[in-house]
Formats: structure tokens, C-alpha cells, sequence
């Protein structure tokens, strides 16, 4: 599970089969469109640091932190970049197509405020619309116009496909969301085991330059979507330590392992792993394991 997946690594990771190169839309952000004729029949679960819309022409499964929901005709997919989720094909027939942008691309005349807070995009909102055959014929006719435009020279093509794009956002808010959203039997589990690989994904901090983006049960639980009191219950549940305890024993054994192996100085893997200061480091690690960063350093030596 990526923490973050950024334009840069999605098109690393699609660009071979979806055979378009990146396409911006310079100083107003970032905006593209692809068929989804050859997209992958599984994604990472993981948050994306791009919006992104889906017409989904193709049976599989959406699973979010601690739901799921069983896609078994057209729809259209909301996701934004705080909910991560996963997308998982029931077969290779996938058609449709998709488009991602950036807050940047639509913040210019916008109407719809904050992204993030609109009904479609906002957090505890339902970003799964079933659509019926009209619904289809409409966002496919939107999607075909998008694909011809952003491969035209207009001069102003970013301003036309911005247009498209309020068209498809305002179709989709006449219509209901899904209600089918399953609830995982071993939602404890799930939510556990992506906390505990988020955890390890953070880490080797293989760099002076390379800092701890995660520190706390709250970033954890806002990186997954969830309460961090969901995130706390379920981490103690299965694992028997606090989500706070996990954190912590995975922080002392990089930072016995830098200073073990490193020629790093003690400022150094103090920000590297989250400390605003050094001292807060050193006080926090003796409290672990009862001695000093130098003291384990000169033992070691």
C-alpha cells in the first residue's frame, strides 16, 4: 500500500498501457483523461494526491478502510485525495473512461467551493453513482468530448474541458448516490493490517533529507479515512499494543538501526524521525530503552 500516490507515480505506473503521455494544463493545474479499455485490474489501496472520476463500464469490487461495495453495473466514481481506497476487477472486460485533476484546475471561477466539501468529493459522503442507460449515454457523450478536446490544438482547449467537467460534477448531483456499502466482517483485521503496512511503509528513513510524515494514531487514522478511535479499538484487538505502543516500537528500532548503521549525527535522525529538536529526541529515546542515543552509539562502537 502506497501512502500517497502523486501524478508523478501514476503515470509511471499507467503510462506503458494507457499509451498517453502526462498532459497538463500549465499555471491552471493539471488535467487528462484516458479509456479505461486497458487500465489495471487492480489498484494499490492507497490515497491519491489528484481528483479523480470514474465511469465504470466493468464488474469489480471498491474496497475502502473498513467497507466495500460490489460495482455489478455502470457507475460513476468519485475519489478524492484524503479517502484512499482500492479497486479490484472481477474480469478483464473493463471499458469506460476516467478523468484526474488537480484543486488547481478547477479553483478559477469555481462555484462549488472547496472540493473537498462539495457532496460529491467530501469525506462520509457516498462517492458511488449507479447510472441507468440515458445517465451512460450522457457522461459517455461528455467523456468522447473530453478525449477529442484535450488531443485538439485549440488554443483555450483547458477552458473547454473545465466546461465538460462542471457538466459532469452538476449531471451527477441530480442523481442518487449508491446506498450498498458493505461493512467488512473482520473490519478489525482489515483496518489493523493497513495500519501496521502504512506503518512499515514509512520506514527506511534512508536519507538526512527524508523526514517521518506520519507521527501520530491521528495522522494514521486520517491517511486511512477512519475515526482514531476505530483505529486505536482495532489495532489493540488484534495486536494486542496500542496503535500509539506500535508506533513508538517501530520509531526506537529505526532509530537504533541509524544510529547503528549510520554516520548520521544525533540532529540528524532526531528530524528525521519526527523531532522538532534534538533533546526531544534523546529524552525520548532514553524513556524506550533507558539509555542515550550516544550512550547506544558509543556502546555499539
Amino acid at each position: 500500500m502506497e501512502s500517497n500516490e502523486s501524478l508523478k507515480i501514476f503515470y509511471e505506473r499507467n503510462a506503458p498501457h494507457l499509451g498517453q503521455h502526462c498532459i497538463g494544463a500549465g499555471g491552471m493545474g493539471h488535467f487528462n483523461v484516458f479509456s479505461r479499455d486497458n487500465c489495471s485490474l487492480m489498484s494499490p489501496y492507497s490515497r491519491r494526491d489528484y481528483y479523480k472520476i470514474s465511469l465504470i463500464i466493468g464488474k469489480g469490487k471498491l474496497h475502502y478502510a473498513n467497507k466495500w461495495i460490489h460495482v455489478d453495473r455502470p457507475a460513476l466514481l468519485f475519489s478524492n485525495p484524503i479517502v484512499p481506497y482500492s479497486w479490484e476487477a472481477d474480469d478483464e472486460d473493463q471499458k469506460g473512461w476516467f478523468c484526474l485533476f488537480t484543486d488547481q484546475f478547477l479553483e478559477d471561477g469555481t462555484r462549488l467551493g472547496n472540493l473537498q466539501e462539495s457532496p460529491l468529493f467530501k469525506i462520509g459522503g457516498t462517492p458511488v453513482f449507479f447510472v441507468d442507460d440515458e445517465q451512460q449515454k450522457i457522461l459517455s457523450d461528455i467523456y468522447t468530448k473530453m478525449m477529442t478536446e484535450i488531443e485538439s490544438d485549440y488554443i483555450h482547449k483547458y477552458d473547454m474541458l473545465r466546461a465538460y467537467l462542471y457538466v459532469m460534477i452538476h449531471e451527477t448531483m441530480k442523481m442518487h448516490p449508491a446506498e450498498s456499502f458493505e461493512p467488512y466482517q473482520n473490519a478489525s483485521q482489515r483496518i489493523a493490517s493497513l495500519f501496521m503496512e502504512l506503518l512499515e511503509r514509512q520506514f527506511p528513513i534512508d536519507s538526512p533529507n527524508a523526514f517521518l510524515k506520519l507521527k501520530t494514531p491521528n495522522d494514521y487514522a486520517q491517511s486511512l479515512s477512519i475515526h482514531v478511535n476505530s483505529l486505536n479499538r482495532s489495532v489493540k484487538e488484534i495486536t494486542g499494543k496500542t496503535t500509539s505502543q506500535q508506533i513508538t516500537g517501530r520509531i526506537i528500532r529505526e532509530a537504533n538501526a541509524l544510529l547503528k548503521h549510520t554516520d548520521w549525527n544525533i540532529a540528524e535522525i532526531a528530524y528525521g524521525l519526527g523531532f522538532e529538536e534534538p533533546a526531544y529526541f534523546t529524552n525520548y529515546f532514553k524513556k524506550q530503552t533507558g539509555i542515550t542515543p550516544n550512550a547506544l552509539r558509543t556502546d555499539t562502537v
